[in-house]
This record gives structure tokens, sequence and C-alpha cells, in this order.
């Protein structure tokens, strides 16, 4: 609010000469009011109009009602000028023509535009030199929209003037490509109801390059008045950013198949080899245990230190076989071929035998149909798990849990042991989860870890059931 009084100046229509000039425009000019009567107006006020003062002197009508506004330089004693703006009259006073002029000293307005247009130019510069579109968008209650402000990365973003989109708010949208612009949509909603940031992805085709730019737009949005809805925000070009992460999950992608295909050659090798080392090795033990027995039937009682070798050797025959098998048993468990529920049933049983940690083996199928190489990989995960248990949970008892939910398998092993620290999973050792949850990966499944109910670790493993495929001949490796 302007407190200043107004400054009044009184000039001689003829002669431009002050005849009079208030308290408050002396004060601004520096002139006592004998030296201003000596003065020329001319030299007082300046800038006026075109003309000047004498052409605007001219220009008026002796009509109190009639006059012009006009902004002007007044000139100090000092030889410095101030702006201000003075509406000139044209009166008649004792039959002498006069002009008045009333007007204000605009030099607070003048210093706060010079500060606002500096403010200005530094948010343009600030503006215009961040990477992307800064922006502002705004959709009224009836549905229309527009772009009030746009910066000068408009062009280099979208390939179109910031001048076309504010003429044509709609481009924007045809910019997107058909399958993006549902989601786009459906985020502006979620934003304008809950006023919540805008965050989203998409693509935009840019007809200037023709080629596809991915952008990513951030925006926070306010109520703006009659129930329009304003964002203030940016678009950036995640084009690259985009490609690699697409680059990074194809190739993750590709790693994951080869590793599955390892996988798949190990478990292929392993049974190859047990099946060799159980018929094979297993039969010819078996024929040298019986050869053995028939040659010590035969030997003289009366040769105590032959006995005594020959049942040293049938020992040691017996120690091999049992070795054979435990070797064949590791390798691939014979129980697999009876399917993946007895196979688990199975281990939980001789978990419980060799660690004294009972072990209840919960199922209400007695046969699930899942692919070998899925069944072979699923009961090494629970193998492994089991052997975390014994090895590092200080537990008394595991529950096994297996349920077929639709087209899902799920595997819960959970145990009443100390639980698993988040610091243990981020172990650069712990080689026995990231062997587990690749190989859940691998079967296109995941591995969860929690908490068990009253203390312990749940491990769930979730896989997807696939048709299981035709029997396959004996595996070899290609």
């Amino acid at each position: 609010m302007r407190i200043a009084p107004a400054e009044i100046y009184l000039i001689d229509a003829a002669t431009l000469s002050p005849v009079d000039v208030n308290a408050s425009a002396r004060q601004n000019l520096g002139y006592d009011g004998a030296a201003l009567r000596g003065l020329p107006a001319t030299d007082l006020i300046q800038e006026v109009g075109d003309g000047g003062l004498a052409t605007l002197a001219a220009g008026l009508k002796d009509d109190i009602g009639e006059g012009r506004c006009l902004p002007v330089r007044l000139r100090r004693a000092d030889g410095s000028s101030y702006p201000a703006r003075l509406t000139f009259l044209r009166t008649q006073r004792e039959g002498r023509s006069l002009l008045l002029a009333i007007g204000d000293d605009l030099s607070q307005d003048e210093a706060v535009s010079a500060v606002l247009a500096a403010y200005q130019k530094r948010f343009d510069a600030i503006v215009n030199h961040t990477p992307g579109l800064v922006y502002q968008f705004v959709l009224g209650a009836d549905g229309t929209h527009a772009f009030p402000y746009l910066s000068e990365g408009c062009a280099p973003l979208l390939g179109v003037q910031p001048a076309q989109l504010q003429a044509d708010p709609d481009l924007f949208l045809r910019l997107l490509l058909p399958e993006d612009r549902k989601g786009y949509l459906e985020a502006m909603a979620v934003s304008k109801i809950s006023l919540s940031s805008w965050n989203w992805e998409g693509r935009i085709w840019i007809d200037a390059w023709k080629d596809v730019k991915w952008i990513n737009l951030r925006a926070t949005p306010h109520a703006a008045p009659g129930g329009a809805v304003q964002w203030d925000g940016i678009m950036t070009n995640i084009t690259d950013s985009k490609t690699e992460q697409q680059d990074v999950l194809r190739s993750r992608a590709r790693l994951a198949e080869l590793t599955d295909h390892i996988e798949q050659v190990k478990e292929q090798e392993r049974t190859r080899i047990a099946r060799e080392i159980h018929d094979d090795l297993g039969g010819n033990l078996t024929a040298i245990k019986m050869a053995l027995s028939m040659l010590s039937s035969r030997l003289p009682p009366e040769q105590p230190q032959l006995l005594e070798k020959a049942a040293y050797l049938d020992d040691l025959v017996d120690r091999t076989i049992e070795a054979v098998h435990r070797i064949s048993l590791d390798l691939r468990p014979s129980t697999l071929d009876l399917g993946i529920v007895a196979a688990l049933e199975w281990q939980a049983r001789e978990f419980e035998k060799g660690s004294g940690i009972a072990c209840i083996f919960r199922s209400a199928e007695r046969e699930i149909d899942l692919d070998p190489d899925h069944a072979a990989a699923l009961f090494r995960i629970f193998r492994e798990a089991l052997t975390n248990v014994a090895k590092h949970a200080g537990a008394t008892r595991v529950t096994v849990t297996l349920r077929r939910q639709r087209q899902h398998l799920t595997l819960s092993i959970c145990d009443n042991g100390r639980g698993i620290l988040p610091a243990d999973r981020l172990k650069p050792a712990s080689f026995g989860l990231r062997g587990m949850s690749e190989r859940a990966r691998a079967l296109g499944g995941t591995l969860a870890l929690s908490a068990a109910p009253g203390g312990g670790t749940m491990v769930t493993i979730k896989i997807r059931l696939a048709p299981a495929p035709a029997k396959r001949s004996e595996p070899t490796v290609e």
C-alpha cells in the first residue's frame, strides 16, 4: 500500500513555468518553492509522450473532466531522475490557462520491477538449464486441459514448440503410443482424486525424428479455482536408462536360461552316474561278495588266518556297497522315481533319523504330477533347507507342508529354532540361501524367508505347475 502523498504541479500553460508545487513534489525533487518557480517545467517533467510537455499542453482542452495519464521522468535538483505517473488536466484560474499535473513517484515500483525481472531471469536460466521439460498442466472441472507454462525444453524433448502445445493441448495425448495412453490417463485420474504425486513412465512418438522415446513425468498437484487441478512438474528423457534396463533384463533372462540348462545337464549327469554306480559297480560288488562267500566256505578250518582275512574282505565289501548306495542316493534319490510327494516324505524321515530333530511332513496330495527336472530341483531345495536347519537353527522340531493350490505348488519348511537375522541373508558367503533362491527362480517360482509363528524361520517355495511331459529316455550329456 502506498502511503506517500501525491505530487501536485500547477503549471502555466502558456509559459510552461511552475506556478505552484506541493510539498511532496518539492521534497522528492530537492528544490524549494522559489527555485522551482524560476525553472521551466520542461526541465522538471521529461519524457512526456511523443511530443513533450508543450505538445501535450496544446492538445488538452479546458475541461476538468478530460485529461491524460502518462508515464514520465522527473528530474531532481542533483541531476538524477525518477519515474512517475502523472495525470494532466487543463483548467482556468482568473482568466489564466493552467496545467494541473497530479501523480505518484514510481521509484519503488521500478525497484520492485527490477528485482522481479532479476528473479525471473534467474528462474528462466535455472529452468532452461534443467534437463527435460518444466511445465504446468491444468485439468478443468469440465475435462478441458491446458499447459499454462512450458519451458524451452519442450522442443528438444517432445519435438514440438511450446506455442504448438499450448495452442493444442490434445497434441500431447496424441504423441503417446496408443498402448501407453490408458496408463497415462489412469495415473492422472488417481493423482487428481487423491492430490498425490503423479509419477508415470511411457513412450511417445517423435514424428520429427521418426523415433520412439521413453519419458518420465513427475508432477505435484494442487487444487485450483473452479474445481480445477493444476500440476507443476518436470518431464525427462529416460530412453537411455530404459534401454540399459531392458538390456540388463534380457541379460538376466539369458543367464537364467543358461543356469537352468546347466542345472538340467547336471541333473541328467547325476542320474546317469547314479545309475551306472548302482547297476555296474553295485552289481560287481554283489558278485564279489557272493564269490567271496563261496570261497570262505571252502577254506579249511585249520587255517584261521585265511578265514580272518576272508571275513575282513567280506566286511570291506559290505562297507563299500553301503558307500555306493549312499553316493547313489546323494547323486539322485531313487525315491524321486516314485514322485515328488514320496521323495520329500522319505527325505523328511531320513533327516529325522540323521539329525535327531523331529520332522513332521504333511501333504493332502499323495501324487502330484511334476516335471522330473522340476521335481529334482525342488527336492534339492528341500534338502538344502533341512541342512540349514540342522546346522544353524538350533531347532527341535520341523514342520513341512506341501500344498497344491490350483496351478501352484507351495512347499513350506517351518522350524522352531532361533530364527534368521536380516544380516544373515546378506552375508557374502551365504551360498546355500543364494543357491536355493536361484533354483526356485529357475523353476519360474519364488523363495521367501520369514519369521515363523512362535519363533524360528519359515522357508516358503512356490512354483507354478505345468503338465508333466512324456516319460523321457535315459538322459545323456550332449
